[in-house]
């Protein structure tokens, strides 16, 4: 897994240290997640000289979860510079899809 593990714990210091970062909210059980999840991975490695990729399990941590609203998984969520950017975006189906999400809140390049 490709990413930094995000709790509750290690949050705000995880999305404060990084001046844009963006989280993926998922849970083992839920197969959209396990189909996304390679392309959130590649997200990672692509990018990861500007940008973190962290992961919430939903199951583990219920409290940020319900934080920022997470109703529905696989959701993503952009920081910069520490505090949440644009709409989330909720059920990406495919890597283009997120990589055009990043460029419409301008954390990502053409």
């Amino acid at each position: 897994m490709a990413g930094t593990l995000l709790t509750k714990e290690n949050f705000n210091r995880e999305i404060e240290e990084s001046r844009i970062t963006v989280v993926d909210f998922w849970a083992p059980w839920c197969g959209y997640c396990t189909r996304i999840a390679p392309s959130v991975d590649q997200i990672a490695e692509t990018y990861q000289d500007d940008i973190k990729v962290g992961k919430i399990n939903i199951d583990d941590e219920p409290d940020l979860a319900e934080q920022f609203d997470v109703m529905t998984i696989p959701t993503l969520i952009a920081f910069q510079n520490g505090k949440a950017v644009g709409e989330p975006l909720v059920a990406p189906t495919a890597k283009s899809q997120i990589e055009g999400w990043m460029q419409e809140l301008g954390i990502a390049g053409e």
